[in-house]
């Protein structure tokens, strides 16, 4: 039997691993080293069926606590690895014991960008939506009437948008660069999510920031934008990125870049260490990203386990995403990182329209709002290595599955 494997994290990667291994019967001891208290849960509902109270956090979790118990699996809840000793592989936990590890994992996700006290980040009613207490916390003040600032324009800061107006509050979101989803999206998406927005009443402000918050008794109350304007806020949704949990690997001396760097099986410049998840930085297509995705967290954290088990393949990450937004789909697939060219093309039923991206001709991605046949289309093309005639793309009446041919 092979020695012990300590998972840092308890998220949906650390999961993932540590469910392959055993559906791979690999017998190695394994302990969970998870801060939060709640055993492992889905993360997307927070922002979506979670918020409005659809959902309940038992149904969100992977598998109940008896499973783990009955995997041999040793989860501890409510505890953190506060030094990593690479020479005498050891981990201290915040209980002050050490654990000693034959191979190690980072699981440990990314943390929300949170707004500074010198512009009243610290005031009563500024949320950030990361963890089930964050949607907790922001559930209760989720009151029709009242009126919800969400700074910053991304998919999480929309999808919260979403639910507060659906949920009866008055939104504005404020976004600095020159258009929401810039970061992440083509300009033909960013101008569909828009309407989708201002169409449910949404004030969506592109090329405007935060200056700072206003508040009255130790809570917010207002806030002023960077175009002097001063709004009223009962409360406030940041949603302004992540930065990846690596600080424990860089002090053990790991390399890291806004991640943990690894290579196509996973594994640090430490052999006996790996990193997996919202924390890892990989390799793909002669470049080095960050997946934050469940699809990446789960395919490559199953990846890893198979290297662990005996194998020998390495991840070839096949990135896809989607969004929930009002009674609107967002699927996402592949990766549209440098895109240069973008083809729009009207879905078959009203409302359903894809934004297909191309660098240097070859496809690379597709965004399909509310148009499941495009995305499924799309997707197999990008995993197949095609890149589709552009003619019959175009062509609206051109029956999608033909691009299969």
């Amino acid at each position: 039997m092979a020695g012990r494997l300590v998972v840092v994290g308890g998220g949906q990667a650390a999961f993932a691993l540590i469910a392959k291994l055993r559906a791979l019967q690999d017998k190695r001891p394994i302990t969970v080293i998870a801060a939060e208290a709640s055993l492992p849960y889905q993360r997307p509902p927070l922002s979506k069926k979670y918020l409005l109270r659809e959902i309940s956090l038992d149904r969100l979790l992977y598998r109940p606590g008896p499973w783990y118990a009955e995997h041999e699996i040793d989860i501890r809840l409510s505890t953190r690895v506060t030094r990593l000793d690479r020479g005498a592989k050891q981990v201290m936990l915040s209980d002050g014991s050490l654990l000693s590890y034959e191979t190690l994992a980072f699981a440990t996700g990314a943390a929300p960008r949170r707004l500074p006290a010198s512009i009243g980040g610290d005031l009563r009613g500024v949320y950030v939506v990361r963890d089930f207490r964050d949607a907790d916390l922001l559930a209760e003040e989720m009151q029709p009437g009242r009126r919800a600032l969400v700074v910053g324009g991304g998919y999480i800061g929309l999808e919260a948008a979403a639910v507060a107006r659906i949920s009866g509050l008055e939104v504005t979101v404020i976004e600095m660069a020159d258009r929401i989803l810039q970061r992440v999206a083509a300009a033909a998406t960013s101008a569909i999510v828009r309407e989708i927005h201002r169409s449910r009443g949404v004030d969506i402000r592109e090329r405007t920031g935060l200056h700072r918050l206003i508040g009255e008794n130790g809570r917010v109350s207002a806030a002023e934008l960077s175009d002097g304007s001063i709004i009223p806020a009962d409360l406030v949704i940041v949603g302004i990125g992540v930065t990846a949990n690596d600080a424990l690997a860089h002090e053990a001396g790991l390399e890291t870049a806004n991640g943990i760097v690894v290579d196509a099986y996973g594994r640090t410049a430490d052999p006996a260490i790996f990193a997996v998840g919202d924390c890892a930085v990989l390799p793909w297509q002669n470049m080095r990203i960050r997946l934050e995705s469940v699809q990446n967290a789960v395919d490559q954290a199953e990846a890893v386990a198979a290297i662990l088990a005996g194998g020998s393949e390495p991840y070839d990450p096949k990135p896809w995403f989607w969004s929930d937004q009002y009674d609107v789909k967002l699927q996402i697939a592949g990766f549209g990182l440098g895109h240069d060219e973008t083809l729009v093309r009207p879905g078959q039923r009203e409302g359903s329209v894809s934004v297909w991206y191309f660098r240097q001709r070859k496809l690379i991605a597709v965004d399909a709002i509310n148009d499941a046949k495009a995305y499924v289309t799309g997707k197999k093309l990008l995993e197949a290595g095609v890149t589709p005639d552009r003619a019959a793309l175009a062509d609206p009446h051109a029956d999608l599955k033909s691009l299969l041919a």
